[in-house]
């Protein structure tokens, strides 16, 4: 049982599923699902598109390089069936799976290891800035030191984790016209 890879998202194709595309010079196009099909003939960018596995991996949100992906590559040389070597194989991809799934875990982690204390300061930020929709004005007096020690969190952070917003945004020149 030959498991194929969807040309346009990189999903798995199982036997009897799918849709199989054969260009005019032969080559061989397959597509997990219609929605795959339709982008392809639509002539959209696998790299481009949001939920592809290309855009993952070129986004940097799934693992590129890994030495478990050396094991998934078509081999087109039939093998004689042999017993040991059907059951050794499984026991390593077993292992394989567990070793990737391992993999997974630590650079998902790696990847979001600031993303909460970002958000905090943001959220912090957001309420420093709209104090007046959660308090009424006469309230504000007796918030003014919580505001201050707000903003003395928000400078720590800051200068823990860098700048909140690494590239400024540049201003366009006023033209001779304006």
């Amino acid at each position: 049982m030959r498991l194929e890879k969807c040309y346009f998202c990189g999903g798995t194709v199982y036997p009897g599923h799918g849709i199989m595309f054969v260009r005019n010079d032969s080559k061989i196009f397959r597509f997990c699902r219609s929605k795959c099909h339709t982008h392809f003939k639509m002539k959209h960018n696998p790299r481009k598109t949001k939920w592809t596995k290309a855009f993952r991996k070129l986004a940097g949100k799934e693992m590129t390089v890994d030495k478990t992906f050396d094991f998934e590559k078509k081999r087109n040389r039939p093998v004689k069936y042999d017993r040991d070597l059907v059951s050794a194989t499984i026991k390593v991809m077993k292992r394989l799976d567990v070793i990737r799934e391992r993999r997974k875990r630590a650079f998902y982690k790696n990847r979001m290891q600031g993303v909460r204390a970002r958000e905090k300061m943001m959220q912090l930020k957001e309420i420093d800035q709209h104090i007046d929709i959660i308090r009424a004005p006469s309230a504000l007096l007796k918030m003014k030191a919580k505001i201050l020690e707000n903003k003395n969190k928000i400078q720590s952070m800051e200068t823990e984790l860098g700048p909140l917003n690494p590239k400024p945004i540049k201003k366009s020149k006023p033209t001779a016209s304006e």
